[in-house]
């Protein structure tokens, strides 16, 4: 099959920045109890096995968050990557990319606002943090607390206490001031993370996201590709998870069907899953996904995915089954404009 549009996040990396690769890997559910039902004594020995396989199939690019982990167990996600990473051999270790984002809590004010909080993630983490990002934009609490907060991640990576910094939960009219200010002040932006899958394609308006970061040669990483699971092919209406996602997939499924029968004939051609097509989709429009994977069964998923990228025709009768679908996902509150 013919590739569809260019990818980023390739090897070609200016020398010193760190490489992401074309699929990486999301952590949120490692230590969320709210939405993925987590349990330490059941699920620990279950995620490290996962971070395991992900490393035998090359998948060594991983995103985290100090912020990950319901209630105590905040932060939960690092100690498991660390936990992970102090396993592998020193030359596999080199070969591992992760990023982690520091959130904005109000009290984390100013320009050393964020120094305890990332030498707290260096500690869980067991390493220098490769890719160092702003976890959401205060603009629309605290707009004069944004630049401060960069400029300390900044001093983060002039320091060597991080390699890179990226930006989430961002809009195109703040990237565009963020990355001309960071390219002034010595240290540029690597990345922007957003949410970003079939159902939920904001940043690939006119304007958006997607066009602002080719313009600029940013990456973006693509948070969600899987809709929380609703593009798997695993769930229907009379059968979804538990909890908080089973209520929107209850609402959201139905409206699905002849999407993800799509899906399904397009992955049949690829011998792979919804999954599968949902993932490469998402490279297909220069992104690179993160899906979760909390199973060594998810990790041959996304495993199989790398080894093919939808055509151009395929991408866009995606695009022209979506387009109704395209807003369906609730979006971050904290997104900016």
């Amino acid at each position: 099959m013919g590739k569809g549009e260019s990818e980023v996040g390739g090897e070609d990396q200016p020398l010193g920045t760190p490489a992401l690769g074309p699929i990486g890997v999301g952590t949120w559910s490692w230590g969320n109890r709210l939405l993925w039902n987590y349990h330490p004594e059941r699920d620990d020995p279950l995620l490290l096995d996962t971070f395991q396989a992900c490393i035998r199939a090359g998948l060594t690019f991983f995103d985290t968050a100090d912020s990950y982990g319901t209630g105590k167990l905040q932060g939960r996600s690092e100690i498991l990557l660390g936990q992970g990473l102090s396993h592998l051999q020193p030359a596999q270790r080199q070969q591992v990319t992760v990023a982690t984002k520091l959130a904005p809590y109000p009290w984390r004010l100013g320009r050393h606002g964020f120094c305890k909080a990332a030498a707290a993630s260096r500690q869980r983490l067991g390493r220098p943090i490769d890719l160092v990002q702003l976890h959401w934009s205060t603009a629309r609490y605290a707009p004069w607390q944004e630049k401060p907060l960069l400029q300390g991640l900044m001093d983060q990576v002039q320091r060597g206490g991080a390699t890179a910094v990226g930006l989430s939960n961002v809009g195109p009219q703040r990237l565009r001031h963020t990355v001309a200010w960071m390219a002034s002040s010595g240290v540029p932006l690597r990345s922007v993370q957003v949410q970003f899958s079939l159902l939920s394609q904001q940043p690939r308006q006119p304007a958006g996201v997607l066009e602002v970061c080719r313009e600029l040669g940013v990456t973006v990483i693509a948070y969600s590709p899987l809709a929380l699971g609703l593009l798997t092919g695993r769930y229907t209406a009379n059968h979804c998870p538990s909890g908080f996602r089973g209520l929107l997939f209850g609402r959201l499924l139905p409206h699905l069907e002849p999407l993800l029968a799509l899906m399904g004939e397009m992955a049949a051609d690829h011998g792979s899953t919804p999954a599968g097509v949902a993932v490469n989709w998402c490279r297909a429009h220069g992104t690179i996904p993160i899906p979760g994977l909390r199973h060594p069964r998810h990790v041959k998923v996304v495993e199989q995915a790398l080894g093919w990228i939808l055509s151009t025709d395929e991408r866009r009768a995606l695009d022209q089954a979506s387009r109704e679908l395209a807003m369906l996902m609730p979006q971050n509150p904290f997104q900016s404009s």
